[in-house]
């Protein structure tokens, strides 16, 4: 008989990882906004903060 491995995380630990990651990507902007000279970040700014070009870049290469 062969019992499947335990998994090594839980939908719950995946839940928290994500909202960690979002409080992160949340302080980055702040840190931001608070360094700006401007009274709001363009878009161009968010993206950059957020490191999107970066991560669609590299989905582009990974596709």
């Amino acid at each position: 008989m062969h019992v499947a491995p335990l998994s090594t995380t839980t939908v719950q630990e995946d839940h928290v990882a994500v909202a960690l990651a979002e409080i992160e990507l949340c302080g980055e902007l702040m840190i931001a906004a608070s360094a700006a000279d401007e009274d709001r970040l363009s878009p161009d700014r968010i993206d950059e903060v957020l490191m999107v070009a970066a991560e669609r870049s590299a989905g582009a290469v990974g596709a």
